[in-house]
């Protein structure tokens, strides 16, 4: 039988498969987030007819001659480049500006995607259009005494805080939106203004208050009254004054001492590498029986109080306390930060969206539904947070499109076509020799 023959048919085989590939790649040009696929020919063997001789004194060498036996597939690579990124204004619309992978988890294992077409499910648990969950961190609540120490107890805190920790372990994304409600503490109150530098030391008539407000750990409001009298040239001092839930007179002085001011009228801090804290604490007790609040550590700040000569006039700049509030919005970030915003003007931190890169992108199994596996030639998963370790940034209200290219594809199903064509004829050439050596018997 003519070596042609068998090699044209190896040609037709591989090149059908090379336009199966090109028709899938071009059934998946819309597909969000797809990545193409290129196939790559190599030669499979060469039968030697005359082996190579090397020179000798009075005449050159030869070549070998050999007959090569036709080709085979030596690769078909999934191309990772990115694909254009288009706008949706949904926010929870994800695309990865750079290298990595979503990844997300069916119960029992977990599976990597560039396809960021979420939703959230009705626990508020972020999911993809297949229903598996997108993986990450969940911020955990911290607690805080009043010299910044965490503390186990919630009783002993003086504040609270959300924080992530992006190396634990991976869990569900949840957004619990309109169901998550929170109230803040005041911590810190910020003060601005004027003390009169002609008032008189110890004088009642010019003492000056200004009427605030704070909120405990359970977002009760109260009405706080600051004083504050002239002690001294340039020197102040302040107490305060609040009613409880039970309408009782609750008198405070200020911790940190006198406030100090330069004789140009400017606030003055004796250290500025250790400025003075004022603050007052206020025990849970003094706020009321049964309240069931924890005890308040709240700093005041002076520093932005002049001493000149002008009436007295002091308003409160900033306090960072809240009543209750209701998760209303949340926001995706570049870093995969995950924030809620709710009623009261509270800003939250939710947890962080995770991405896993490969050494090997390439050495990743589709399984479909956009979605990818890990092999022994891809790599281990590296996962962490956005923007870190190779891994892109995540633009939220956005879809990474698919990266066919239309242009290219056309011209591989020409070339392919043309290849096929060539292939076939040379199983027709191939047969009509073996007719006519078939016929030289007759």
């Amino acid at each position: 039988m003519m070596r042609s023959l068998s090699t044209a048919v190896v040609g037709l085989r591989n090149h059908q498969t090379k336009l199966d590939v090109v028709g899938n790649n071009i059934a998946n040009v819309n597909t969000v987030g797809f990545k193409s696929e290129t196939v790559r020919f190599q030669d499979i063997f060469n039968q030697t007819i005359r082996g190579a001789t090397a020179p000798s004194a009075n005449r050159g060498g030869t070549n070998p001659v050999q007959i090569g036996l036709g080709m085979n597939i030596s690769a078909i690579t999934t191309m990772h480049n990115p694909g254009a990124i288009t706008t949706t204004g949904r926010v929870t619309d994800l695309a990865i500006e750079g290298n990595g992978f979503f990844v997300v988890n069916g119960g029992d294992r977990n599976f990597y995607t560039r396809d960021g077409t979420f939703t959230r499910d009705p626990h508020g648990d972020l999911v993809n259009a297949a229903g598996l969950k997108v993986m990450g961190w969940m911020a955990q609540l911290k607690y805080y005494d009043a010299d910044g120490e965490l503390v186990d107890d919630p009783d002993d805190a003086a504040y609270m805080e959300y924080i992530t920790d992006t190396s634990g372990r991976l869990g569900a994304i949840n957004i619990p939106l309109g169901e998550d409600m929170m109230a803040q503490a005041t911590g810190n109150i910020v003060f601005a203004g004027n003390l009169d530098s002609r008032a008189k030391e110890g004088n009642e008539d010019d003492e000056y208050s200004y009427v605030g407000h704070f909120y405990d750990s359970l977002g009760n409001d109260y009405t706080i009254i600051f004083t504050f009298v002239k002690e001294g040239e340039n020197e102040w001092s302040c107490k305060a004054m609040f009613i409880n839930a039970e309408n009782e007179k609750k008198e405070y002085d200020v911790d940190g001492g006198s406030i100090l001011f330069t004789r140009g009228g400017k606030y003055y801090d004796a250290d500025p590498d250790d400025p003075t804290e004022y603050s007052i604490t206020i025990d849970a007790a003094d706020l009321g029986t049964d309240i069931g609040a924890r005890d308040l550590h709240i700093k005041l700040n002076f520093r932005n109080l002049n001493q000149l000569s002008d009436k007295s006039e002091v308003v409160e700049k900033g306090q960072d306390g809240c009543a209750a509030g209701v998760m209303k919005a949340y926001n995706i970030e570049q870093t995969g930060r995950i924030t809620g915003l709710y009623s009261n003007g509270m800003i939250k931190e939710l947890g962080y969206i995770a991405l896993a890169s490969f050494s090997n992108p390439e050495g990743l199994q589709k399984l479909g539904g956009n979605l990818f596996d890990a092999t022994s030639n891809s790599g281990e998963p590296r996962i962490g947070v956005p923007g870190t370790m190779d891994r892109g940034f995540i633009q939220s209200g956005a879809l990474e499109l698919s990266n066919v290219d239309l242009a290219f594809e056309f011209t591989e199903m020409i070339t392919t076509s043309r290849g096929y064509q060539a292939n076939a004829r040379m199983i027709s050439t191939s047969d009509e020799m073996l007719i006519e050596l078939i016929n030289i018997k007759r």
